[in-house]
């Protein structure tokens, strides 16, 4: 049982630890894991939702055959911009000899824009991890990549006290722009999923949307 706890406790320490052990006969080489920065700044386009949500942040009601109950006003909004802070740590690629990937830490926060006057505007704040492929090698000065996210999303409507939380399902792909620099330029799109709780009612809250995205790595 003391092994059991004792070969956990490395594990955790080698998970949380950021640095390389690197056992060079008499020596030992310490090296920290490479970290990656990125911030962007886009547009999001929410084309689908199979079930609505009202102007005074309730969901709409259906009937005995699934349909909506007539007479509501529905809060429609599905243009909007959105900010995202990613902090990331380099699994691979260090030599250069294999293109590298990254697993992050990503924090960001999105309105979608109200579609007229009776509705309102909508805002979503979102965390989890993403995990990053790059498809080719840091010396090359066009680097596309790929991503996937699994996020917690938290949803809000003006004016209304109170917000419902889901999860989000993300799907990425774009191109790194290499400078003379540490910097990066990037842009890429996404396709996302996110899925609400309704509250006393069968069905949840869904949401599919894309997102156009520019940003800068360091």
């Amino acid at each position: 049982m003391n092994k059991i706890v004792l070969k956990s406790f490395v594990i955790i320490l080698l998970i949380l630890c950021p640095v390389f052990l690197f056992a060079q006969k008499d020596s030992v080489i310490i090296k920290r894991i490479p970290h990656q920065i990125s911030v962007e700044f886009g547009y999001r386009n929410s084309f689908y939702q199979n079930t609505y949500l009202l102007t005074n942040g309730t969901y709409a009601l259906l009937d005995a055959t699934n349909k909506v109950i007539p007479n509501q006003i529905y809060n429609s909004a599905t243009h909007g911009v959105g900010l995202l802070i990613d902090y990331a740590w380099q699994l691979s690629g260090f030599n250069n000899k294999k293109s590298a990937i990254y697993l992050s830490i990503p924090m960001g926060y999105t309105i979608l824009l109200p579609d007229n006057s009776a509705s309102k505007r909508i805002s979503m704040l979102n965390y989890g991890w993403t995990i990053r492929h790059n498809l080719a090698t840091s010396d090359k000065k066009l680097i596309p990549f790929v991503g996937y996210g699994l996020f917690l999303n938290n949803l809000g409507v003006m004016g209304f006290n109170g917000s419902v939380s889901g999860h989000q399902t993300q799907f990425e792909g774009g191109l790194n722009f290499s400078t003379a620099t540490k910097l990066q330029y990037f842009v890429k799109l996404q396709a996302s999923y996110s899925s609400y709780p309704k509250l006393d009612y069968a069905k949840s809250l869904h949401f599919m949307y894309t997102d156009l995205r520019f940003g800068v790595r360091f």
